[in-house]
C-alpha cells in the first residue's frame, strides 16, 4: 500500500484539531503539526495549542517542542517534519497532519523554495522603513502578494519586498515559477470550512474563552520577550499594552477579534489553492 499524507488544512476556529484527533484514532496512526505558532512552548492559549485530552487522544508532534527565544524557519521545519514523518512511515501507511499556517502546509507538499538572498543594504535600509510604508509599497509591487499576507507580520513584508526590488518582479511570480521536487508518497490536503457568520460567531467564542482561561496572565509572562518576531502575532501583540496599562482590557479583547477575523479570511484565501 502507498503511503499517504493526509493534511487537516483550514482557517482558525475552524475544528482543525478536533477532526485530525478523530482520523488519527480512526486510522490508528499519529499527528504532525504544520501550527508556526504551536511550536513553542511559552504559548498555550493564545495559540490553541491541543487540549491535554487531545494531546492523550493522539500523539502529536511539534507541539511545544522548543523555546520562542531559538530562531527557527520554515527550511529548519521541513527538514525536521520529512524525518519524522519518514519514521513514522515505517510504522504507518497514513501519517495526518494539522495546521493552518499555509507556507508550513506548503513545506509538507514540497520542497520550499530558494530565493535569493538578500542585499545587506537593502535589508538595512527596508528594516527602517515603517511598517506603513512597506506595506504601500508592497501593494505597489505585487498586488496579488499584498492580498494574502499578514500586514501585521514586517517580516514577511520585509523579504517579499527584497525579492520584489533584487529581482524587479513580484514576489508571488518568483515564488510560482520556482520549482519544487514533490514528495516520494502520496499527499491530500482537506480543507475544513465553513460559513462566515459561523466563524465570525466562532472566533468571538473562542476569544471569550482564551481570555477566561487566562490569555493575558500568559501575555503577562512572556511580556518581556515581546521584541522576538515570533510574539508579533495576533492575540498577544493586542495585550502588550494592556499590561503596560496604555490600552483598555475591553478595546484590546475587540481588537483581537476583529485581527483574529483579518487573518482567517486571509488563511481562507490562501487555502482555496488547495481546492
Amino acid at each position: 500500500m502507498p503511503k499517504k499524507l493526509i493534511i487537516v488544512a483550514g482557517h482558525t476556529a475552524v475544528g482543525k484539531t478536533a477532526e485530525s484527533v478523530r482520523l488519527a484514532q480512526e486510522l490508528q496512526t499519529e499527528i504532525v503539526s504544520c501550527d508556526s505558532r504551536q511550536f513553542y512552548s511559552e504559548l498555550r492559549i493564545g495559540v490553541a495549542r491541543p487540549s491535554d485530552d487531545e494531546l492523550a487522544s493522539a500523539k502529536h508532534h511539534f507541539i511545544a517542542c522548543r523555546s520562542v527565544r531559538d530562531p527557527y524557519n520554515i527550511f529548519d521545519y521541513e527538514q525536521d517534519a520529512m524525518k519524522v514523518v519518514e519514521r513514522l512511515f515505517a510504522d504507518h501507511d497514513v501519517v495526518v497532519a494539522c495546521g493552518g499556517s499555509g507556507l508550513y502546509i506548503d513545506a509538507l507538499l514540497s520542497t520550499p523554495a530558494r530565493l535569493p538572498d538578500p542585499d545587506p543594504a537593502l535589508r538595512a535600509e527596508l528594516q527602517h522603513m515603517p511598517i506603513e510604508e512597506k506595506r504601500a509599497k508592497l501593494r505597489l509591487l505585487d498586488p496579488e502578494y499584498y492580498g494574502r499576507v499578514d500586514l501585521c507580520n514586517p517580516v514577511r513584508l520585509q523579504r517579499a519586498l527584497e525579492v520584489c526590488i533584487m529581482t524587479g518582479r513580484p514576489y508571488s511570480e518568483v515564488l510560482a515559477g520556482q520549482t519544487s521536487q514533490p514528495r516520494p508518497f502520496q499527499t491530500e490536503v482537506r480543507v475544513l470550512t465553513m460559513s462566515s457568520d459561523a466563524l465570525r460567531r466562532r472566533i468571538d467564542a473562542r476569544i471569550d474563552a482564551m481570555m477566561r482561561e487566562g490569555l493575558l496572565d500568559e501575555v503577562r509572562s512572556v511580556s518581556h520577550l515581546r521584541y522576538l518576531n515570533t510574539l508579533n502575532t495576533v492575540g498577544y501583540r493586542e495585550l502588550f499594552p494592556v499590561v503596560d496599562g496604555t490600552d483598555s482590557l475591553e478595546h484590546a479583547v475587540e481588537q483581537i477579534k476583529l485581527n483574529t477575523w483579518h487573518y482567517a479570511r486571509k488563511q481562507m484565501t490562501w487555502m482555496r489553492r488547495y481546492h
